[in-house]
């Protein structure tokens, strides 16, 4: 089956092709590919208002240099619905994900007539997306997903850009391995680090969430008369480590195959920030960053 030719005859047929567009290296290829192919299609970004400055920035770029950009913004953006929510997402409770984006792309799909949503998702990306189809029906917006890159490797991502003599977004030259949500609850303890290098504007906003949130959810357990404690929770932080625990001696809590036993535990955002800036164990502090210097200009081919 001949996917694009599959996707020009839809077109053809009145779809309308709408292609999310994140600030991202994939995204932005993926409207190349397109450019390259004569699809015609239509850009939207879905805004969480979480985004480094440089990605609106970047945005601004792009819409440019492809095209006009539609820009989605959701009826509270990441910091309003936390607090809302008195919560932060977590991999149990991606409400970020669902809320920011996913309700937002819908709403905007539902309203058009017979849409195809074209996402830049590569299997090579995660483990997680490694299974991920070419095509895919999607129920609640009611219209087929297309992932045209799925097959391809970051380096493919790379020469579309040099191609096209477009350039990617500056937080990749510095070393950021993502540049969607700054940060995202799953960044790397690099990316972390990275925030905490060069926004630590972001992790003062992090500390004040933290506070505001953890004082929303201590009055919604005061008022049923539970506290943190009482319920073996404790107060909601931005990330969770994965930590090894120890009884009240102090020693190690083992299973019973001996392995040391570890969960993830909320954790406070100074405490965080000063794990990611340590090497492997979690102890002793690197004694240079833990992004190399020119480290993503010399993997986009651009240091100078």
């Amino acid at each position: 089956m001949n996917i694009e030719q599959d996707v020009f005859q839809m077109v053809d047929e009145g779809s309308i092709l709408v292609v999310s567009v994140s600030g991202g290296k994939d995204s932005a290829a993926m409207c190349l590919h397109l450019q390259e192919l004569n699809l015609p299609h239509r850009r939207v970004f879905a805004n969480t208002g979480w985004e480094h400055s440089d990605t609106y920035e970047y945005l601004g770029y792009l819409a440019d240099t492809l095209g006009p950009i539609d820009w989605l913004d959701p009826e509270r953006d990441m910091v309003e619905l936390c607090r809302h929510k008195g919560m932060f997402p977590s991999r149990m409770g991606r409400f970020c994900t669902e809320q920011l984006k996913f309700k937002v792309i819908k709403k905007h799909l539902i309203a058009l007539d017979d849409p195809i949503n074209a996402v830049g998702i590569r299997r090579a990306e995660s483990r997680k997306r490694q299974d991920s189809p070419k095509w895919e029906w999607w129920d609640d917006a009611d219209c087929w997903v297309w992932r045209p890159l799925v097959e391809w490797s970051e380096e493919d991502v790379i020469d579309i850009h040099r191609r096209h003599n477009l350039k990617p977004n500056p937080l990749y030259l510095r070393g950021a391995e993502r540049v969607g949500c700054w940060p995202c609850i799953y960044a790397r303890k690099s990316e972390i680090c990275m925030v905490a290098d060069t926004d630590p504007s972001r992790i003062n906003q992090i500390r004040q969430l933290e506070a505001e949130v953890q004082a929303s959810a201590a009055a919604r357990y005061a008022k049923k008369g539970e506290t943190f404690e009482s319920n073996g929770y404790k107060p909601p932080t931005f990330f969770t480590l994965r930590r090894k625990q120890y009884d009240e001696n102090g020693d190690p809590i083992r299973d019973e195959n001996g392995r040391h036993i570890s969960k993830n535990e909320m954790t406070p955002i100074d405490e965080v920030v000063d794990w990611s800036c340590t090497v492997w164990g979690g102890k002793q502090y690197a004694l240079f960053s833990s992004i190399p210097p020119n480290a993503g200009c010399m993997r986009w081919g651009m240091c100078e």
